[in-house]
């Protein structure tokens, strides 16, 4: 994990703040206790036609408190304060608290919480300051709206950089501790002609530091993509071949995460039970793991939130479910260990870190050499998925989305003016023909171009 650095600010000393809070909880008779803490400075600009709309500096820490009383029940408090009297009341809240703490979801410590964790390479860099920033994004906006008469405006942008830390401690002699600085840029161009309806799309790029970041990557992606969307047409209603993008596909797999997710199988808001395990849920090429580990996920965490370090895990294999994603309390109900998924707060949550989307080794891969340009079909290619928390329904796996894209025709490409693509998970993971291309990194994971037959595209009426 990355070490510190002056230019960075100071750095809290887990040791010591383990070693001041053995000493408080002993003050006040506590003998299990733990505290997750997240910490960070934060700084970003955003510009409208070359002038400054905002500027924003913040700090921020949330910072988690739990108490196990001699009857094994748990009380949990939250504070923002560090300080020795601030930890103090913390833990007596917390130890008050306890007395109130449900018999029936009692978590424990993590097995794990002492075990190694990951060495990650991930290089602190020095801030550069929000007037370099704002500076840096003048000249974006500037460039971008260069790159086409019939873009008008930037209307959402922004350049960020945090400096971060997260520690997890306990009674049992835990020690986590991580610093991380991230930067990121996201540019979303407007266009529109005489006559005809706006067209917008966008990029974004996420780095270690703001001198890190591919702007002009940024500029150029934003900048094809809205442009590509101005000769557009409507599409006719029916069942169509489509291409996600790898971004529309990782989205539409992590809209349906409680697939995978044990928490949501124990409260039986996932379509996965018990049973579930060593079921084929997909076609028999396809490989997902969540892999928080991966060299290209920027601001990757060594561990979760209850100090179980980050690791590989596969959750399809051959198109079959092999393990569910846990915190210490699943882990403890399936008899398996925590996967290091866990979130801490009153009650731990389980989410996934950064998802890997491939072939699985010697299977074929389902149709090889697809080419959207060469195929004797029209294709529907999904760039972006939009609304997704009002069009999913995980607990029953269906889907109705907005999306932009093109109709490929005869390697012809024409952006479709409005349509949304409607399935059912399930149904999609059964459809797959294959996958094309290379796949590329992207913020929520790693996937090629995905070829999913027989979805149902409704066209603007």
């Amino acid at each position: 994990m990355a070490g510190g650095d002056n230019a960075l600010g100071p750095s809290l000393n887990a040791d010591a703040l383990g070693q001041t809070l053995s000493r408080l909880a002993a003050s006040h008779g506590i003998r299990q206790w733990d505290l997750g803490a997240a910490c960070s400075s934060d700084t970003s600009v955003q510009v409208d036609r070359g002038e400054p709309k905002q500027l924003k500096g913040a700090q921020r820490s949330s910072i988690t408190v739990r108490v196990w009383n001699g009857d094994g029940l748990v009380g949990t408090t939250s504070t923002s304060d560090l300080s020795d009297s601030g930890l103090e009341r913390a833990l007596s809240g917390a130890q008050a608290a306890s007395a109130f703490g449900n018999p029936d979801d009692t978590p424990a410590f993590s097995p794990l919480a002492t075990a190694p964790v990951a060495e990650l390479n991930q290089p602190l860099q020095p801030p550069r300051g929000i007037l370099q920033l704002l500076d840096t994004l003048k000249q974006a906006e500037q460039e971008l709206l260069g790159r086409h008469s019939a873009i008008g405006t930037v209307p959402y942008n922004g350049l960020a950089e945090r400096s971060s830390e997260r520690i997890y401690l306990n009674s049992d002699g835990a020690r986590r501790q991580q610093r991380l600085t991230t930067a990121s840029v996201y540019l979303y161009a407007r266009a529109e002609e005489t006559g005809r309806k706006p067209r917008s799309a966008g990029a974004m790029r996420l780095a270690y530091g703001a001198g890190d970041l591919d702007i002009a990557g940024c500029i150029n992606e934003a900048a094809e993509r809205t442009i590509s969307h101005l000769d557009y047409a409507p599409i006719e209603t029916g069942h169509y071949t489509c291409v996600f993008s790898p971004e529309a596909f990782l989205d539409l797999i992590g809209a349906f995460s409680s697939l995978f997710n044990a928490r949501a199988v124990l409260d039986g808001v996932s379509l996965s039970n018990r049973e579930s395990l060593g079921q084929p849920l997909a076609v028999p090429f396809l490989d997902l793991h969540d892999n928080g580990l991966h060299p290209g996920n920027i601001g990757a965490s060594a561990f979760d939130g209850e100090g179980t370090p980050t690791r590989r895990l596969a959750l399809l294999e051959g198109g079959v479910l092999r393990q569910f994603l846990h915190s210490e309390a699943t882990a403890r109900a399936f008899g398996v260990e925590p996967t290091g998924h866990a979130g801490l707060g009153a009650k731990v949550s389980v989410g996934p870190d950064w998802f890997e989307i491939g072939t699985t080794p010697g299977s074929g891969g389902g149709q090889a050499g697809l080419n959207r340009f060469q195929a004797d079909q029209p294709l529907v290619w999904i760039d972006s998925l939009s609304a997704l928390h009002a069009g999913v329904k995980a607990s029953q796996g269906s889907f109705s989305l907005p999306f932009d894209g093109w109709l490929v025709r005869d390697g012809e490409c024409r952006s479709i003016e409005a349509a949304t693509v409607a399935g059912d998970i399930r149904q999609v993971l059964q459809s797959i023909v294959g996958f094309e291309g290379e796949a590329k990194v992207t913020p929520d994971g790693l996937c090629p171009m995905v070829w999913v037959e027989g979805l149902s595209i409704t066209g603007e009426a």
